[in-house]
């Protein structure tokens, strides 16, 4: 068994509007309460962190299934949404949104096509980010294939 450890330092210098910074290896960054919630806005924010990483999770494992599987990329692309519902002042983070656009080559046949098609929803269930979310926040993919 392995394990991987990583590490993040995280600066705080007052209250609620403050602005702090984070250092996790390669992402260094101001963070703060956005401004969707009354916040200064600077830097990035956990929800944006959580989108960030559910979504890179999600491209990266998708990306290695379709290799693995020796499928003909021709490109790929993910936009993604997340979304926080606010009720009695609490705040719930809901639903993450993939919307994975991913094209195979022109020469693909049809069996590589339905094979994509799988790969692109076994992926979000394969992510280590969304297993670790599994049963607090709603995932759902909006995939375009071609």
């Amino acid at each position: 068994m392995a394990e991987h450890h990583f590490h993040l330092k995280a600066d705080w210098p007052g209250g609620r509007n403050s602005e702090g910074f984070i250092n996790a290896g390669n992402l260094k960054t101001k963070v703060s309460i956005p401004p969707e919630m009354d916040g200064p806005g600077a830097g990035t924010n956990p929800d944006e962190m959580l989108l960030g990483a559910a979504a890179t999770c999600y491209m990266i494992t998708l990306a290695a299934m379709i290799e693995r599987a020796n499928l003909p990329l021709k490109e790929m692309s993910l936009t993604s949404e997340g979304i926080v519902d606010v009720t009695n002042g609490v705040f719930t983070y809901k639903k993450i949104i993939h919307r994975p656009v991913v094209a195979l080559a022109e020469t693909s046949t049809d069996s590589e096509r339905k094979k994509l098609r799988r790969l692109v929803e076994k992926a979000e269930t394969s992510c280590m980010i969304s297993r670790a979310i599994q049963g607090n926040v709603e995932m759902e993919l909006e995939p375009t294939l071609s």
